[in-house]
């Protein structure tokens, strides 16, 4: 918790802090990546940078942090810490770069704010930022110790890449080497990391799209993103036989061992996690009350339509609605309804004490999450997983 120093100061500058993060944190990856290049290479998303949705996520997170510390002292804020958390696991963050980030931060907000940042102020958020980093470190090393192997990076090679719908590609992948292999959980994701045009390494975070518990293979599904610099060459250049580098599965957005009913709501390639689910409850014969929404731009713009169709029908007691930008020419076999038009809960009745996992744009998750809860579901019961830096982490926990 904050010491009764630094917490009335944190009170009381946590406005002005707030009001200039967005500006103190482009600064402190200037100065970062000026130091420490090496930070590019593989570890930080050169194209998160450039459009300033890491900055977005930094600065959020940092401002969840020091207003949950006010507003709930002694206890820190879990949600955020763990989403957090799995996201560097994925990327293979390690302890001693946390003063890198500290040293940096911090010369920042002293540029940025000038004769602001008294000594009382500088100290009082340097316990903020070691009470988020060191939670942070402790989390990371729980989950590094959960793995099979001691690497950050494995090389698997892929045995099938296959259309699945307009600008998606599914890649399926074996172990390349005799590194012990940790078996995932659906909803979770690897970090792809590959070579881009100029030699450097970048790594994104895909979902598992099916087989998330094998030991023997891994499975996930890619949206073109033109002017990207990763999709592009797994869709172009990446073949049947060549080797890639994927990290451990990480993600807290899981699906549990409870018996209790599932909404699972998504839109565009946010599909893939539930899609992983579905998968899962298919294969395990799941007498689970299963409600599968999704939205989407056409019928033929829909990834892995045919495997969540597939699996919906191999499920007793699930149910799948549909809804449709361009609207489908004939009904949609195994869909309960092809409506036209975007999301909205108010369509479709929901079960009784249901857990919601949503993935899909922000926008989207944001409307869906608003109905939900204004419909009776617990906002406990609702989880999220975000593609790319979480720029809803301030608001949406």
């Amino acid at each position: 918790m904050l010491s009764d120093t630094a917490r009335p100061v944190i009170e009381a500058t946590l406005p002005l802090v707030g009001s200039r993060i967005g500006e103190i944190t482009p600064l402190f990856y200037k100065k970062m990546f000026a130091a420490h290049p090496e930070l590019l290479n593989g570890v930080f998303s050169r194209a998160n940078q450039a459009n300033g949705e890491q900055r977005k996520a930094l600065a959020g997170a940092i401002a969840a942090f020091a207003t949950h510390l006010v507003a709930h002292p002694g206890t820190l804020p879990e949600a955020v810490l763990s989403r957090i958390a799995h996201k560097h696991a994925s990327l293979g963050i390690t302890e001693d770069q946390y003063p890198i980030v500290y040293q940096h931060l911090f010369e920042a907000i002293a540029e940025d704010l000038g004769d602001a940042v008294t000594p009382e102020v500088a100290a009082a958020w340097t316990e903020v930022y070691w009470l988020m980093a060191d939670a942070l470190i402790k989390l990371e090393k729980g989950l590094y110790a959960r793995q099979a192997n001691n690497v950050m990076w494995a090389p698997w090679k892929v045995i099938e890449k296959l259309a699945s719908g307009a600008s998606t590609v599914t890649f399926v992948l074996e172990p390349a080497d005799a590194t012990p292999v940790t078996p995932g959980q659906p909803g979770q994701y690897v970090s792809v990391r590959i070579p881009v045009e100029d030699g450097l390494l970048q790594a994104r975070q895909y979902s598992l799209s099916a087989d998330a518990e094998s030991t023997e293979r891994r499975t996930f599904t890619t949206k073109y993103n033109d002017g990207g610099e990763v999709s592009p060459i797994l869709h172009e250049k990446i073949q049947v036989g060549d080797i890639i580098e994927l990290s451990n599965p990480y993600g807290d957005v899981t699906l549990d061992d409870g018996d209790g009913p599932l909404i699972l709501a998504s839109a565009g390639i946010g599909c893939t996690p539930s899609a992983s689910i579905l998968r899962s409850l298919a294969a395990a014969g799941s007498e689970r009350e299963v409600l599968v929404l999704h939205a989407e731009r056409s019928l033929e713009a829909w990834a892995l339509s045919e495997q969540m169709l597939g699996d919906v029908e191999k499920i007793d007691d699930a149910e799948l609605h549909l809804w449709l930008e361009q609207p489908a020419e004939a009904p949609v076999a195994g869909a309960a309804g092809a409506r036209e038009g975007f999301m909205s809960l108010a369509d479709v009745s929901l079960p009784e004490g249901a857990s919601l996992f949503l993935c899909g744009p922000l926008p989207f998750m944001r409307k869906i999450r608003s109905e939900a809860i204004a419909l009776g579901v617990p906002a406990r019961k609702i989880h999220y997983e975000v593609f790319g830096p979480d720029l809803w982490i301030a608001s949406a926990n």
